[in-house]
């Protein structure tokens, strides 16, 4: 597919889309090439499309895809040095989740291909697997950040007569049968 795109901003992180389209931000320091991957379901075994991301402004590689909209499901393939002894492991058979994603689609299915490397290999964890990660990792979604509060607006409590209550989601909410 021929599609249009543009340099895009290094800034926020993440996809953000904008009534318009959507710009894709991801810090990678060591980075030496990002491509974007698009998905059309969290079933596909491989992306839709791949788009070399060529702007990067501080070691944040940019891209800004017009008419793109929330609900696109997307994911990074890093390209750079494999040199675990260093602590470089870059490795672009493995999708990558976007560590700034609003929302994820889709299940992990737990599968060799999910490791960098080879498992059973006598080199262990410094081998290096060229299995493609796709079909088991859940995708990045972009969402649509704008919210329709209705009419409701900040309470406005002085700071010194507020209750913060901190909880765990999990252990708080796991027995409700009103949640998934």
């Amino acid at each position: 597919m021929n599609r249009t795109v543009y340099p895009g901003s290094p800034f926020p992180l993440g996809a953000t889309w904008d009534g318009k389209g959507v710009n894709f931000a991801l810090y990678a320091e060591n980075a030496t090439d990002v491509d974007l991957c698009l998905f059309n379901s969290t079933e596909d075994k491989t992306e839709s499309e791949r788009i070399r991301i060529v702007e990067v402004s501080h070691h944040v590689w940019h891209i800004y895809l017009p008419d793109l909209k929330p609900g696109q499901l997307y994911g990074y393939r890093v390209y750079g040095p494999y040199e675990p002894e260093n602590g470089h492991r870059f490795n672009p058979n493995k999708l990558l989740i976007d560590p700034y994603a609003k929302s994820i689609a889709g299940n992990i299915q737990w599968h060799d291909a999910l490791f960098g490397y080879e498992v059973g290999n006598p080199e262990e964890d410094l081998s290096f697997s060229d299995v493609d990660s796709a079909a088991y990792i859940p995708k990045s979604v972009v969402i649509d950040h704008n919210f329709n509060w209705e009419g409701d607006t900040p309470l406005r409590i002085p700071y010194h007569k507020t209750i913060i209550y901190e909880t765990h989601v999990k252990g708080f909410t796991q027995t409700s049968t009103e949640i998934p």
